[in-house]
């Protein structure tokens, strides 16, 4: 039978989210996640790894990352410094070539989950030139003449924040999710994962706020998910009621994190 992705303890998701990621495994396909920050991109890789008790290998991608890195690195400068001062086995390249996250996940003795987290960082040339190794499941060592197949085909999981478009000819090679921003059933929900006893008029009145301030147009950072969950946590610390959220904003720089969307807040407000 088949494994199957499901909710676990510390992650909610969507029912379409689940049928995504078991649909992408069905067809042996990356799965490429898309959404605002803070809607749990990342995570879902962790959450994923968890449910199938698979470890998990992340390639976190940033604008100078090439596509090269992620399959192995030849240290030409430690091979000619181990030259220069006479180390054994200097002939053997082999000792030289450090494979990277991705042939980390082909050579894995068990079925790994590999994130290729943020790949809009990178230029615009990167998606495309893994096309191969994520079609084939393999790459070639120059160096050393040999060839990298996966040993068991990994889970790709590969996020967005929707910076850059990404190639088409990527984009047919991959099942495509967009997460949308929790509605505010789903929210509690995912709240309640990390602070099962929260007071009910606390939960309440905090998401009340939350989601007025993410309804304010020209606010340039909306709070995220995990912005919410911190301003809980510093609500219950802090010992504060719940009715007085709206009128006084307690902690509010915990959620707005810019000076003018700081602004915006309270002008509202008073």
């Amino acid at each position: 039978m088949a494994e199957k992705f499901g909710t676990t303890s510390e992650y909610v998701a969507s029912e379409e989210l689940m049928a995504s990621v078991n649909i992408a495994m069905a067809l042996k396909k990356p799965l490429l996640i898309k959404g605002e920050p803070g809607t749990g991109k990342t995570m879902l890789a962790e959450a994923v790894a968890k449910s199938l008790n698979k470890k998990l290998i992340i390639w976190n991608i940033k604008s100078t990352t090439k596509a090269q890195e992620g399959l192995y690195t030849y240290d030409t400068i430690q091979r000619l410094y181990d030259g220069q001062f006479g180390e054994e086995g200097v002939d053997d390249i082999a000792r030289y070539i450090k494979l990277g996250k991705l042939g980390e996940a082909f050579e894995a003795e068990e079925q790994v989950v590999l994130l290729i987290d943020e790949i809009d960082k990178a230029d615009l040339e990167f998606p495309n030139d893994l096309l191969w190794e994520l079609d084939q499941m393999e790459f070639y060592i120059h160096e050393t003449k040999r060839t990298v197949k996966a040993k068991h085909r990994p889970i790709v999981i590969i996020t967005s924040n929707a910076e850059k478009e990404l190639p088409d000819a990527f984009l047919r090679r991959c099942i495509f999710h967009y997460i949308d921003f929790p509605n505010q059933e789903l929210m509690e929900e995912i709240v309640k994962t990390h602070f099962p006893n929260v007071e009910e008029n606390l939960m309440k009145n905090a998401m009340e706020v939350f989601y007025w301030i993410r309804d304010i147009r020209d606010l340039r950072k909306k709070p995220s998910t995990s912005e919410l969950i911190d301003w809980i946590n510093a609500l219950q610390i802090g010992g504060i009621p719940a009715e007085t959220l709206m009128k006084e904003l307690p902690f509010l720089g915990v959620m707005v994190k810019k000076d003018e969307d700081l602004e915006s807040v309270k002008k509202r407000v008073d």
